[in-house]
């Protein structure tokens, strides 16, 4: 068992219950991202396994897991190969190097104080060839533009972009940035996941009258594929 830090804080901390579906969901539509070659592979903040099961039986890879919420955790070692519970800056240290073809990281790196340091540490952990891949959500958002632009508003909820438990957020200039300091090249650097109905509409009309210089607004999520320099 290794020590948890204060590095990610739950919900519990705020007296807040996620919506049911919070630690099941897979992500699967981002399957796509791992590499088809891949045998082994390791996703941090595996939440209660489901993408991890997914990717065991359409890939027949080995699959580990690391997990800070460690009731959650319990779950995902009924579908996981093997499920690490703690700190993932403190885990991976404990991992051995070039034992991964490909890391995972959906929506998980906001969650941390150092996510430059969980970067950092991981290009260890890759094989030669090796990738990291994951999503994080887009702070410039359009509707979280509208809540601070019209609305003059800064709202944490219980899930979304604004969700109460995120320590960081990001932008497509500031992810890009922290890919170069952490000593990464971006393979693939993709905005998922556009609006609909209402926000849709008030996107189109901002990004006319920006001239398209806020259009990456447009997206919920930014998902990459990131490999060690």
């Amino acid at each position: 068992m290794y020590r948890q830090s204060e590095g990610c804080i739950g919900h519990n901390a705020y007296n807040i219950t996620p919506p049911d579906w919070y630690y099941k969901a897979s992500k699967r539509n981002l399957s796509w991202m791992i590499p088809a070659t891949s045998k082994k592979i390791l996703e941090v903040g595996c939440a209660e396994g489901y993408l991890g099961a997914f990717i065991k039986e359409h890939f027949r890879a080995e699959v580990w897991g690391i997990e800070f919420n460690p009731v959650v955790a319990e779950t995902a070692r009924e579908k996981l190969d093997r499920v690490l519970t703690g700190d993932a800056a403190l885990i991976i240290d404990e991992l051995e190097s070039a034992s991964f073809d490909c890391i995972v990281f959906f929506d998980v790196l906001e969650h941390m104080m150092n996510p430059e340091l969980v970067l950092k540490k991981s290009k260890r952990l890759l094989t030669e060839d090796g990738v990291a891949i994951l999503c994080v959500p887009n702070v410039l958002y359009i509707s979280n533009l509208y809540r601070m632009l019209i609305k003059k508003d800064w709202e944490y909820i219980s899930h979304g972009v604004l969700d109460i438990t995120h320590l960081r957020f990001f932008t497509k200039k500031s992810l890009k940035r922290m890919f170069v300091d952490t000593g990464f090249e971006i393979i693939s650097f993709t905005g998922i996941d556009p609006p609909k109905g209402l926000y849709l509409f008030l996107f189109h009309i901002f990004n006319i009258l920006t001239f398209g210089y806020y259009h990456e607004s447009k997206y919920t999520q930014f998902a990459c594929i990131i490999k060690p320099r």
